[in-house]
């Protein structure tokens, strides 16, 4: 008598693994559905689980084996298989092998198990990857990549449980010390072993028709899955893979196509994504796959929207004001944020206040407050100090300084830079209220910033703005207790320069540090190395920390001139990095002296700290 969906018993074995033992709520999302189809659910974790992680699986069962982190997957699965024993896995129709590197599902499961129920094959997976005769990841005995079920979810039938031959492969399944071996050894040899033994298999996603296209079809084409084929799971690593594997492949379009599905559809909470890639992955990695950038018309808005935002969100503009000569035209970038806006000024002298008073004295806006501070620590310590405290009151902040760069020769580069900023900052009333609904329709965004500059002298330091600062970033992130992925290796998303826009909320360990203006050294500073610097790089991994991304912002007016820049990077040499040493050679006989590769642009500038008393 053929069985009937509900009748059909089944094992299900979960793999996790996180190096701080957490699971994070897609966990929970997974297996609230997936334990619907089950009779029984043991759960593998490699290395230890939190007390508040341990209590999300047990929701779901009481059979939790906790061991070394030791064989990745592959291990953990020969290690539950034993844990329950061969001759009671026969006794289940099918056993469920999977794994925390799917999300999902965006479709019930049980829509998958019914439809696979019916056919007639001895194991089944959800996807495969097709045959690749020049990769085989180093160790795969038939000297290439077969094509393959891919074993992040795998089942087994009954008829395949009872056979030795399944009994005797996990027996010897050899030791696995690494991704490439778990692919190598296991994944992409398993379905042609036993296919060629003559076991049927098949796959619940349909991708023959995509297989001129890619051997990988879930990894890059995730949302054509998901709309067209009812795929029920996606990969995390969609979030976070190798940027240079994406461009060999795509034009980097497959993780932003699946998210915006995801999101746009409601067919599943983003904020499952964002709770563990923030919490896990490099910011720098997550930024590139996500296309962490937005273009924001000059041109059109939405007031009524706008207006509606602010009805409900505070929003404030903090400006640093040093340059006398530099208030007025400050004042015509203020005018661009909305009436309902308070306005914070700080300076350094009465005399400038009162300048200051004079020229915004006619400001529309809620408020205005004029305060004079130290000047110790510039327009960093202006806004954690001089304003610091106010901050927390508001849903948005835009930071404002003036800005020079006095010993950057032909001062036009200077100027430019600051340019960059403030066109991209408050370029005029439609970009900022375009700006504000970016924040309002984004409740991840925790920081936008102006792009980096990349001409004249900032062009050589262009992907390697950590210059000196990697390791007092790092001191002053553990200090402030962020725990989140860092290298030297990867620029952050900063505000070079220091403007931007920020939600205080994902500021918040920043902003809650008592900050003295004794914790910034005195006049005249060092060019690079300082608390400032390495303040000017935290805000991203502060924001991390919170659970909010941070992005770059340009208005559609500078994206025009950002196009033409980066594609004369390309484009002269087809080599950025070429160029990039070209301009180093250029600017060898300017006061900046430097004219070896990037490393040594610290101990440059140090040498030049006696110039840049003027430089703010």
């Amino acid at each position: 008598m053929k069985l009937k969906q509900g009748d059909i018993k089944r094992l299900g074995i979960y793999f996790f693994f996180d190096k701080e033992g957490i699971a994070d709520s897609y966990v929970g999302y997974f297996l609230e559905d997936l334990i619907k189809n089950l009779e029984r659910l043991i759960v593998v974790s490699n290395g230890s689980l939190t007390e508040k992680s341990m209590q999300l699986f047990q929701q779901f069962t009481k059979e939790i084996i906790v061991r070394e982190n030791q064989g990745l997957d592959v291990w953990a699965y020969k290690t539950a298989l034993e844990y329950v024993g061969w001759e009671i896995c026969a006794t289940y129709d099918e056993i469920v092998l999977c794994n925390c590197t799917s999300m999902g599902p965006v479709y019930p499961f049980s829509e998958m198990f019914s439809n696979m129920w019916s056919k007639d094959v001895d194991f089944w997976g959800i996807t495969k990857v097709y045959q690749m005769k020049e990769f085989d990841f180093g160790c795969n005995p038939y000297g290439y990549l077969p094509e393959h079920i891919q074993s992040f979810f795998m089942v087994y039938r009954k008829k395949f449980i009872k056979s030795a031959e399944l009994v005797a492969y996990w027996a010897n399944i050899p030791n696995i010390n690494s991704y490439n071996e778990s692919v190598g050894l296991h994944e992409s040899v398993f379905t042609k072993y036993f296919g060629d033994k003559g076991f049927k298999w098949d796959v619940y996603v349909e991708t023959d028709g995509v297989e001129r296209l890619t051997k990988n079809p879930l990894m890059y084409y995730p949302m054509k899955l998901i709309k067209e084929c009812r795929c029920p799971i996606f990969k995390r690593r969609s979030f976070f893979h190798d940027y240079a594997d994406a461009m060999l492949n795509t034009t980097g379009e497959s993780t932003i196509l699946l998210y915006d599905y995801l999101r746009d559809s409601n067919i599943y909470d983003v904020n499952l994504i964002w709770d563990n890639i923030l919490r896990c992955y490099n910011h720098s990695a997550i930024a590139r796959q996500m296309h962490l950038n937005y273009t924001l018309s000059t041109k059109v808005s939405n007031p009524k929207r706008c207006c509606e935002i602010l009805k409900n969100k505070k929003i404030a503009l903090i400006m640093h004001l040093y340059f006398e000569d530099l208030i007025e035209s400050s004042y015509i970038w203020a005018t661009q944020m909305p009436a309902s806006a308070d306005i914070y000024i700080t300076t350094d002298t009465e005399k400038k206040k009162r300048k200051i008073e004079k020229t915004f004295g006619v400001i529309t806006c809620r408020s205005l407050e004029i305060r004079v501070i130290e000047n110790r620590g510039r327009d960093v310590s202006a806004l954690l100090v001089g304003v610091g405290k106010d901050v927390k009151k508001y849903d948005f902040v835009c930071f404002f300084h003036d800005k020079k760069a006095a010993n950057v020769e032909p001062g036009s580069v200077g100027e430019s830079f600051a340019y960059k900023c403030f066109a991209n900052l408050l370029y005029n009333r439609c970009y900022v209220e375009n700006v504000i609904e970016l924040f309002e329709e984004n409740p991840r965004l925790g920081l936008a910033v102006p792009p980096p500059p990349n001409h004249g002298i900032y062009g050589k330091l262009y992907g390697h703005n950590w210059s000196i600062n990697f390791d007092n970033t790092k001191k002053l992130c553990d200090t402030l207790g962020i725990n989140v992925p860092m290298s030297s290796n990867a620029d952050p998303i900063a505000p070079y320069g220091t403007e931007f826009w920020f939600r205080p909320k994902a500021m918040a360990k920043l902003f809650e540090k008592d900050w003295k203006y004794e914790d910034f050294p005195e006049e005249p500073l060092r060019m690079d190395g300082t608390i400032a610097h390495a303040i000017e790089r935290c805000y991203q991994f502060v924001a991390q920390d919170a659970g909010y991304y941070s992005a770059v912002i340009m208005s559609d007016h500078f994206q025009r001139i950002e196009y033409t820049n980066l594609n004369y990077y390309l484009m002269n040499d087809n080599s950025a990095h070429e160029l990039r040493q070209q301009l180093s050679d250029v600017y060898e006989s300017t006061s900046w002296k430097v004219s070896k590769p990037v490393r040594v642009f610290g101990e440059a500038v140090k040498k030049a700290g006696k110039r840049n008393n003027s430089m703010r």
